[in-house]
């Protein structure tokens, strides 16, 4: 008798985000009871969640030092890594710019904000965005350790590359050293194996709480800008990126698609580029066989400074503003939203909304009143939800290009369908024990 088959990770997470959602809609629809609100939304689903974000965020940490460390000892040759440096940054500053122009393009040709009339929402406090020049002084910690705690990817990048070339440059002492760090990184990739296990409950969770409390009125208030900003979101995703991949990378774009939308649906659920940095650099790494060398620096750099998704928002938002308030803005004031958003994108953090705090400083340059952002912040979790997929996808087409042209892409890995999955996940999804 044949054992029943499992479903595999990628399958349970999409049935827990269905399931998440069709649970939060039926609490909305019967009046989102006292009970229901305090014991499932703001008390089960709320812990359930959180905890798998934390979980998420326990790991960026290490994980990102940990395997930076370990890609960056790994080069025979240290003028390597600035030559992937290079490619990396100018591969994201591309993406950006190409997402951002396609925004204002966008809202330039089918103007949401002409005749919209939104709910009236309440301003809440909007941060001013740090400046460039500050950004790139707070690369360089001062302090490593300070820098981990507070989870500040970019001196945290920086501080692990030069540690990383210093163990190359230091010997037998840094044999040693590396070694150690290997070791490290395979028990953290377990850990994350481990967590990933919890996937599919956390996603419910969170798709829960999110079906539960959004405001349906304000998706309908502002929905023509809600359409323009899901619409460039996927034709960035499934136009921009696969175009870009078959042109540079000559790689197969459905096969790369479909490998990614286990850590999709991750940045969906979770909002954060940061916390889905253990899955993307996973992925990358197994299933679509970028070497740890490229990977280690690629993704985490991207959750830093690749904003794809935000600046097709920023873009769009900028128009729609503009045009509710009946505001025509110059060609050059289009170019000035343009580079504000490339290099803002340089300094912002993979967290969710962070998007609105470099929103504020564009509409602020451009003359418009930043007191408009209180028009879309109600529907800006589900969008921001998804601008999160989008930039995650982006990191790992970049981390694929930039292998493929360094020779440090698996390209049989990459056209193998099963590559990079677990063994306990094969053992499930074949429905086979594993070996002793």
């Amino acid at each position: 008798m044949t054992e029943k088959k499992k479903l595999n990770l990628s399958t349970r997470i999409f049935i827990g985000m269905i399931l998440g959602a069709v649970t939060g809609w039926i609490i909305a629809a019967t009046g989102n009871a006292e009970w229901t609100r305090i014991w499932l939304v703001d008390g089960l689903f709320r812990v359930l969640g959180q905890v798998f974000v934390s979980l998420l965020q326990m790991l960026v940490v290490p994980l990102v030092f940990v395997s930076l460390v370990c890609g960056s000892s790994s080069l025979s040759d240290p003028k390597m890594l600035g030559r992937v440096g290079g490619k990396t940054v100018a591969l994201y500053l591309l993406t950006t710019g190409i997402a951002v122009s396609l925004a204002l393009a966008a809202a330039a040709i089918f103007q949401p904000g002409v005749g919209a009339n939104p709910v009236s929402a309440e301003a809440r406090a909007i941060s001013e965005a740090t400046p460039f020049t500050q950004v790139i002084i707070d690369m360089v910690p001062k302090n490593p350790v300070s820098a981990m705690a507070e989870a500040q990817m970019l001196p945290i990048i920086v501080f692990s590359v030069l540690l990383g070339i210093a163990i190359t440059l230091s010997g037998s002492r840094g044999e040693r050293i590396a070694s150690w760090f290997q070791d490290m990184n395979h028990v953290i990739m377990r850990l994350v194996t481990v967590v990933m296990r919890f996937a599919p409950y956390g996603v419910f969770a969170l798709l829960a709480i999110l079906a539960a409390t959004s405001d349906v009125a304000d998706f309908l208030a502002v929905g023509k800008y809600v359409a323009l900003v899901f619409a460039v979101l996927f034709l960035h995703a499934l136009v921009v990126y696969p175009t870009l991949l078959t042109t540079l990378g000559r790689l197969n774009p459905k096969t790369f698609l479909w490998k990614m939308r286990a850590a999709m649906m991750f940045a969906f659920s979770t909002a954060s580029s940061n916390a889905t940095i253990p899955v993307t650099l996973e992925t990358v790494e197994k299933r679509l066989g970028v070497s740890n060398r490229i990977a280690s620096f690629t993704v985490p750099l991207g959750a830093t400074i690749n904003m794809d998704g935000t600046a097709i928002m920023q873009g769009i938002a900028t128009g729609f503003i503009a045009q509710y308030y009946g505001v025509d803005l110059t060609l050059g004031q289009y170019l000035m939203v343009v580079v504000m958003v490339i290099l803002a994108s340089i300094g912002t953090a993979g967290v969710p909304s962070v998007g609105l705090v470099v929103l504020a400083g564009v509409l602020t340059q451009v003359g418009l009143p930043a007191e408009g952002i209180a028009m879309i912040l109600g529907i800006d979790r589900l969008l921001d939800m998804t601008r999160t997929a989008v930039n995650i996808t982006g990191d790992a087409m970049v981390s694929t290009v930039v292998a493929r042209s360094e020779g440090e892409l698996d390209i049989e890995a990459f056209n193998d369908p099963a590559a990079g999955e677990s063994y306990e996940e094969k053992a499930l999804e074949t429905g086979e024990a594993p070996a002793a």
